[in-house]
């Protein structure tokens, strides 16, 4: 039994099937809720690294620059370990979902950030000028004028690492989360059929995968990347 269901194993292999959906549905529920609110993390904290990485003061990119590399450059498993394992001993405790959600924010925060700064760096030069020369705050310039520039140029590489994070969800099994697929191998541990769940979750991971492309292509052709006016 799990998520208070459970599965027909003596029916053939349709009918396990069928048993089986509701919890794998379950599992996509925790799967999607994890991808979405990592990949929200990732946005947010993704753009303070940028800003911070494009800051003029050398004290404040340096630093910036050495710890989205540090971030980069270790595996998302052994973030996800030091904040669930270590974190509690200095009093820091968040429950595992909590935790595996930052863990997939933080890591793709640091890919997210680049691919900002980019996208800023991509915007014409002659806008800031416009903006500079109408007495615009800089604050203002970069809210008003450059990021609607920025963020249309850098919607198909944030859409790529939404389904990125959507497949590196599996993960979080590590920490007791019962995302989809752990919940596939829980149904495999106590039926030894794992052909089944196993075949489905792909199958539902490839609809998905499929889903979320198009919706990326979609929004990319939709939003307008022409400069903005500032007359």
């Amino acid at each position: 039994m799990l998520y208070g269901f459970t599965w027909d194993t003596g029916h053939g292999e349709l009918a396990f099937a069928i048993s089986i959906l509701p919890i794998l549905l379950m599992g996509l529920i925790t799967t999607l809720e994890a991808a979405f609110l990592g990949f929200f993390v990732a946005c947010v904290l993704g753009m303070g690294f940028a800003v911070l990485r494009g800051a003029r003061s050398r004290l404040v990119a340096w630093p910036t620059a050495v710890v989205i590399e540090f971030i980069r450059d270790t595996p998302l498993i052994a973030q996800l370990f030091f904040l669930y394992y270590v974190l509690p001993d200095y009093g820091i405790l968040f429950p595992a979902f909590l935790t595996g959600t930052l863990a997939l924010g933080i890591q793709y925060s640091a890919y997210m950030s680049e691919v900002y700064r980019a996208g800023i760096q991509a915007v014409d030069r002659g806008q800031r000028e416009a903006a500079k020369s109408l007495d615009l705050p800089p604050a203002r310039t970069f809210t008003h004028v450059i990021l609607p520039q920025a963020i249309p140029r850098v919607i198909p590489a944030l859409g790529n690492y939404l389904v990125s994070i959507m497949k590196d969800v599996p993960v979080l099994s590590v920490v007791t989360v019962i995302e989809m697929l752990n919940a596939a191998k829980i149904i495999g541990d106590q039926t030894f059929d794992y052909l089944v769940p196993l075949s489905m979750v792909g199958g539902i991971y490839l609809i998905l995968t499929i889903v979320a492309s198009a919706l990326v292509r979609l929004v990319d052709v939709k939003l307008p990347k022409r400069g903005i006016s500032l007359r």
